[in-house]
């Protein structure tokens, strides 16, 4: 069990110097350092004793504002990129609305989350990381998950990922980690990818990364759709209720579709058939008013019962198991809308945590903390100067009342001679409430040595790495050694590669000689020296995709393939029953004026064959006359259209005239492809995926 709670004990009050940090936390650095080499220093030429940690008033504390080496770091970071943002690059958005359904208002006083049934306006964003704005949707990648409520009380954004942890434990090394997965600077490439060497070797270095590590080389990091993701508040926040009192909240969106995952090898060429795949998915969706939602469920736990958990609920690597405290669902957010305008919505949207409203605090969290004064700074920058929440995309919609004039940007015309507080000479103009106004929770702050210092309690770098990759299904544990096998096959370096499985030993002892095996290693490096020994949490189920996949066509689309003398009642049946059942259709051709069916109608084709490969739908049908499906089988587009559907473990329904088609494509007959005319059989397996089939299209290495 972990230290308790800082505002309950008395921390450690022994400095840790920079030398002498623990695994984990800068050891593994310091080791590499060579007698005589080059002292790191700030801008400004200041040497630096702690790149690893940010300055607090002790090990839990909160950041403190003074900690110039810090903000000499991140100030320079958030301005390295202009005008696209640094991370975030590449976005898809809507607007939309979140309807509570269940009051919060025994543990806040914040009116979103009290007043029932009320519907506050959002717009989401949902983007990838690493990427520029010009990179592919489907790469391997974690999602940006950021909401802004345009509360009655101001803007709340709740600004997450579509996963529950980070890599880092201090924002202090945000900026290393972009810097690590982002092009090499040296040849400016990859682009959009952590296969390469500098991306693994900072991770190779950095323990704490281990666990975040298992969820970005799982299925997470390849959804199927931007309305499949789940989304995360990621960090531990504080809800403050009319007497004070404070709860510890975790935020969690769970998409009412259930979350679907790609399998690599069709995310990447999805990546080279439509690069705006997602994008497309997402805004084609809503114009058909087939709205994406998801339920905002919370965790919620006293600062008494944290102290009970075998983790540190600071500590942005670790997670909270659903077992440990189940969630309670809120309310629903319904996208509904796309914006009218890309840039001047999506493009210039600016989210940042440090965004709540009365009722709601932060903790003590470091990343967090870090993160709360970097957004705002990004955004200065970004967007142009300090007034860009007077975009109407940023803009709140409720009354505003502030003293802050000029700069640039400044759209709005304040009137009246006074610009300060307090004042006389506007005896009408606003003032602070104590009453109203959000305020701080009041917690005890434990004596304590200030200084670059990081708790005991955040040193377990393995146990939830081991939990997660315990928790998932050997298919799911399959893809995760498959992932990384390929991503250490693109680092140069041994020693990067040995260092990666090293940790893996320590999480899983298979996992570590299967990626071995994978990548030809003579023999199997030492296992790594985990500054805490890991233990065995109970696994949970909630941490797999596979055992809680909701098998539904909502939110899918099912591509029919049809050409000349295809059959007319048919093909208009399967389409209908289709659409009854939830799923988009897409039509596809030989040709993009479409086909003469066999009643001599002519129908409209959505998309042409050459252009529109299998990969791009969930589940596709074969509605063939013999004669089309024998000239099609003599073209590769036509038979890598089957191969690739059945390479990617899909569905695959045909009428008896596909024959031809099907033998050319030289794939073997299983459960999963249905003679088109047994819909209600092809509409139950369309939803899903054949992991069976797997094996015999992908063998173990």
């Amino acid at each position: 069990m972990r230290n308790k709670q800082a505002s309950q004990v008395k921390p450690n009050n022994k400095p840790t110097s920079n030398t002498s940090l623990p695994a984990g936390q800068g050891g593994e650095t310091q080791q590499l350092a060579q007698a005589g080499q080059d002292v790191l220093t700030t801008k400004d030429g200041m040497p630096i004793a702690d790149n690893q940690n940010s300055l607090r008033s002790y090990s839990r504390g909160p950041t403190e504002l003074v900690d110039h080496v810090f903000l000499d770091k991140l100030t320079h970071f958030d301005r390295e990129r202009i005008p696209e943002r640094v991370v975030h690059a590449r976005g898809s958005a809507a607007h939309g609305y979140f309807e509570l359904t269940k009051s919060l208002s025994k543990y806040t006083t914040a009116k979103v989350l009290t007043e029932l049934g009320k519907r506050t306006p959002v717009f989401t964003r949902i983007s990838t990381v690493a990427g520029p704005a010009g990179s592919a949707d489907t790469v391997r990648d974690v999602r940006g998950f950021a909401v802004k409520f345009y509360t009655d009380e101001g803007n709340w954004d709740l600004v997450g990922n579509n996963i529950p942890v980070f890599f880092i434990q201090d924002a202090m090394k945000f900026p290393d980690l972009v810097h690590a997965v982002k092009r090499e600077p040296d040849r400016g490439f990859p682009s959009a990818s952590s296969a390469h060497d500098s991306f693994w070797d900072f991770i190779s270095l950095m323990p704490e990364s281990m666990h975040m590590l298992m969820w970005v080389m799982s299925d997470r990091t390849i959804p199927r759709s931007l309305a499949m993701v789940e989304g995360f508040g990621v960090h531990t926040f504080r809800l403050i209720n009319a007497k004070g009192e404070s709860t510890f909240v975790k935020y969690h969106w769970r998409p009412v579709l259930g979350a679907q995952s790609l399998v690599w090898d069709e995310a990447v060429k999805i990546a080279g058939a439509d690069a705006d795949f997602h994008r497309r998915d997402l805004f084609e969706s809503i114009e058909q008013q087939k709205y994406p939602a998801w339920d905002l469920a919370v965790q919620l736990f006293t600062e008494a019962e944290a102290e009970a958990f075998p983790f540190d609920v600071l500590d942005a690597t670790k997670l909270i198991p659903e077992e440990l405290v189940p969630l309670q669902v809120i309310g629903r957010m319904v996208l509904d809308k796309n914006p009218d305008n890309f840039f001047a919505e999506t493009e210039q949207s600016a989210f940042s945590p440090s965004r709540i409203v009365p009722g709601m605090d932060f903790s003590n969290d470091p990343l967090l903390q870090g993160r709360t004064m970097s957004y705002t700074d990004t955004q200065v920058h970004r967007l142009g100067g300090p007034n860009f929440q007077q975009l109407p995309i940023n803009k709140p919609r409720c009354p505003m009342h502030q003293f802050q004039r000029d700069g640039f940007g400044q759209t709005d015309i304040p009137k009246g001679r006074v610009a300060y507080e307090p004042n006389s000479l506007a005896p009408e103009s606003a003032r602070a409430s104590q009453l109203i106004g959000q305020t701080s929770h009041a917690t005890r702050v434990a004596e304590g040595v200030r200084g670059r210092s990081r708790s005991p309690s955040f040193a377990d770098h393995y146990s939830q790495a081991r939990l997660f990759y315990s928790s998932q299904t050997e298919t799911e544990q399959t893809h995760i050694a498959a992932a990384l096998t390929f991503e250490l096959s693109k680092v140069e370096t041994a020693s990067i590669r040995e260092r990666i499985v090293s940790h893996l030993r320590v999480i899983d002892d298979n996992l570590a000689n299967t990626v071995a095996h994978g990548l030809a290693m003579d023999s199997l490096p030492p296992a790594a020296k985990a500054a805490v020994s890991p233990i065995n949490m109970p696994t949970s189920d909630a941490l797999s995709i596979m055992k809680k996949a909701k098998p539904t066509l909502d939110g899918r689309c099912v591509g029919v393939l049809m050409a000349d003398g295809t059959d007319a009642k048919a093909l208009n049946a399967l389409v209908t029953a289709l659409q009854k059942a939830g799923s988009r259709v897409k039509l596809i051709a030989p040709k993009i004026y479409g086909a003469v069916l066999d009643d001599g109608t002519k129908k409209a084709a959505d998309a042409q064959l050459a252009g529109s490969p299998s990969v791009l739908y969930d589940a596709v049908v074969l509605m063939l006359a013999p004669e089309a499906a024998a000239e099609l089988s003599k073209h590769a587009a036509a038979v890598d259209f089957v191969k690739d559907a059945f390479s990617h473990l899909k569905a695959i329904g045909h009428s008896k005239g596909a024959a031809p088609l099907l033998a050319a494509s030289g794939v073997e007959i299983d459960a999963f492809f249905v003679p088109s005319s047994d819909t209600p059989k092809f509409i139950k397996l369309a939803a899903q995926r054949f992991w069976e089939r797997e094996p015999k299209v992908r063998p173990k290495a």
